[in-house]
């Protein structure tokens, strides 16, 4: 595992953009897989500067999201797909028929999510993945106890992400309590070099113990420990309570 410790967030984003362009540039038809949330809109801000710029072309890229809430339209405002499509898609020039993200309002869920596993199998797994974690240690929706061996499945999220994310709803009770999410499993045995991103003095004890602790499903990140490609990229805050500092590297 490879840690970086940024010195603030504008850091954190170019250097994981740094590492998003070189996979695109050296992979002729380059899979990403991709995040929501907070910490990664920087990360995006930047790709699509660089688009503008002429120094990234993302026609040749395909991408699956890792998540999806159950029950929201594409087109809900607090969607993933929304989401993704405001803060990244419809800047570049990814084609639309190379975007996957999970369909929430699916009538078949069960099939929904097999198929989705089946689409990144076909694409021939994920060239890189992109990652935040949860306060709790959740990647994606793979809440603590999560089986390791857990493939693209429909989840219950945990209250502690339920409350996290009711800042985007207006209300705990309007924030739905199931979601499709790619399972550890799916991430782990997929993705060929994964990069995880985390800003903010809350992540703080979430990234010692993903880093440092040991090996267990009750903080779900740590399974990464076992990856044999895992960037993680953090700012100053999110690093604080890393014990070993003087092993890891500044940006």
């Amino acid at each position: 595992m490879n840690i970086i410790i940024a010195d603030h967030y504008d850091n954190l984003c170019e250097v994981s953009a740094d590492i998003v362009k070189k996979c695109v540039r050296t992979q002729e038809s380059a899979v990403l897989g991709l995040a929501t949330g907070s910490t990664p809109i920087g990360l995006y801000k930047k790709l699509i500067l660089d688009y503008q710029s002429g120094d990234v072309d993302f026609s040749n890229v395909t991408t699956f999201n890792l998540d999806e809430y159950v029950g929201l339209s594409r087109s809900h405002p607090e969607s993933y797909n929304k989401f993704m499509n405001d803060h990244f898609f419809q800047h570049v020039n990814i084609h639309p028929d190379n975007i996957h993200i999970p369909q929430g309002d699916h009538p078949k869920l069960e099939a929904e999510c097999k198929q989705y596993e089946d689409l990144i199998r076909y694409a021939g797994g994920i060239d890189l993945q992109i990652l935040g974690i949860g306060s709790n240690g959740h990647i994606g929706f793979n809440e603590p106890g999560s089986d390791p061996e857990a493939r693209t499945r429909v989840v219950r999220l945990s209250e502690s992400t339920i409350e996290a994310n009711a800042r985007f709803f207006g209300d705990t009770a309007l924030v739905p309590r199931l979601a499709i999410s790619m399972g550890i499993k799916t991430i782990m045995e997929f993705s060929k070099h994964i990069v995880l991103l985390a800003n903010g003095e809350e992540k703080a004890d979430a990234i010692q113990q993903m880093a440092e602790g040991p090996v267990t499903p009750d903080m779900p990140a740590s399974i990464l420990q076992t990856h044999h490609n895992v960037t993680v990229i953090v700012d100053k805050k999110a690093g604080q309570k890393l014990k070993n500092q003087s092993l890891y590297r500044t940006s």
